[in-house]
């Protein structure tokens, strides 16, 4: 099977960026041809050229909303499309989704979407919100699936009429695991808090800020692992709190070696599709304290391998982060539940396994329909 993913953005590595990666390693083992379309340039470039990820560079695709540079994205997309000649596309992220969803079905190529966290509800302005459901609807019947990683973003599909049911599919992130040495030691102390999340909306530093604060008698630290448009002013906030001296930013390092270092991982979120980040932590045998966005609940069972807090409450956030600060036992039991949880759910092998078995599904019917159009066709000559 010949693919083609299309995704935006190679100037920051996020989670959807990294699903892409994985998976094109992944389809590669499995005797697949797979070719990445991305638009611009940046560091996941450099990402995807270390992994062995075959790729090309979109000059016009990008993520704002631009009449003519769209246009002219969908002509280069339909050119990249029709000299790789794949047997699918798979888009992702909400541009590339309706972008490419367009090229693909001009040339007749079944297409698939992920949207990775649906730009439909409360993650963008009321305004921009209905502008990409009119879009996504219009949009929706071009895709032969849309994979949701969430039930939570399933149900907010069918909750805005975005397609109907049989298109909706659900398919969790996975993440590769790690060598046991980079699990974690959750009972030492006193903890490592790591939060690894880029610095702009819809993640929420201030809040996680605004929670520690409030337990600065508390023996602990704070990482905050990632890059972004907002690391200035979340600096210039810690220092306003007065927490300089207890948090630590960190701007490129190796996640699986931070969380190994670490004692408890938080996510401190507005919207969320299924964040990675939290999979990883759960790998490591970390307890995990979440806010209630997206698939959080799906991931998190509060109680059992973590919580999971009201999103932008400091005072939730930080009576369960007392808990875990203080009790190593805790942090054991719920570190150990989750990376049993992640070793049940929420492996690559799963993933990839699944997403195979939808893709030639998709293909089978693609097959089917075309022999019933050609015996309709000799039938009426």
């Amino acid at each position: 099977m010949k693919i083609v993913s299309i995704i935006t953005r190679a100037d920051s590595i996020g989670g959807a960026t990294v699903h892409v990666r994985d998976l094109a390693r992944g389809f590669e083992e499995s005797g697949h041809g797979v070719v990445v379309l991305i638009g611009g340039q940046g560091e996941v470039l450099d990402e995807f050229a270390r992994c062995g990820v075959k790729y090309r560079s979109m000059d016009w695709l990008g993520r704002s909303i631009h009449p003519l540079k769209d246009v002219m994205a969908v002509v280069e997309l339909m050119r990249a499309l029709v000299e790789l000649k794949p047997d699918l596309v798979c888009t992702h992220t909400a541009k590339a989704g309706l972008l490419g969803r367009v090229a693909s079905a001009l040339l007749g190529i079944p297409v698939l979407y992920t949207p990775h966290g649906w730009s439909i509800g409360d993650r963008i302005s009321q305004k921009n919100s209905g502008i990409f459901r009119i879009l996504e609807r219009g949009a929706a019947p071009l895709a032969a699936s849309i994979i949701n990683v969430s039930q939570a973003e399933r149900e907010l599909a069918r909750r805005y009429r975005i397609a109907p049911d049989h298109k909706l599919e659900v398919i969790y992130n996975g993440v590769p695991d790690v060598d046991h040495a980079l699990r974690a030691q959750p009972e030492l102390a006193p903890p490592h808090i790591l939060m690894v999340a880029r610095f702009e909306p819809p993640k929420d530093h201030e809040t996680l800020l605004a929670a520690v604060a409030l337990l600065r008698d508390l023996p602990w630290t704070l990482e905050l692992l990632g890059n972004g448009p907002r690391l200035g002013q979340t600096r210039s906030l810690a220092d306003s709190l007065g927490l300089a001296d207890r948090i630590e930013f960190t701007e490129r390092a190796s996640v699986p070696d931070r969380l190994a270092r670490s004692q408890v991982f938080v996510l401190s979120t507005r919207s969320e599709g299924f964040p990675l980040s939290v999979l990883e932590a759960m790998r490591a045998g970390i307890p995990v304290v979440g806010s209630d966005a997206g698939g959080m609940k799906e991931a998190v069972i509060d109680g059992e391998t973590g919580f999971v807090v009201e999103a932008e409450n400091p005072h939730a956030l930080a009576t369960r982060l007392k808990l875990l600060i203080l009790d190593s036992t805790l942090r054991v039991t719920f570190g150990s539940a989750g990376r049993r949880r992640y070793e049940e759910h929420f492996t690559f092998e799963q993933m990839l396994e699944q997403t195979l078995r939808l893709y030639h599904s998709v293909l089978s019917v693609r097959r089917q329909n075309t022999i019933f159009a050609r015996e309709a066709a000799h039938g009426r000559k």
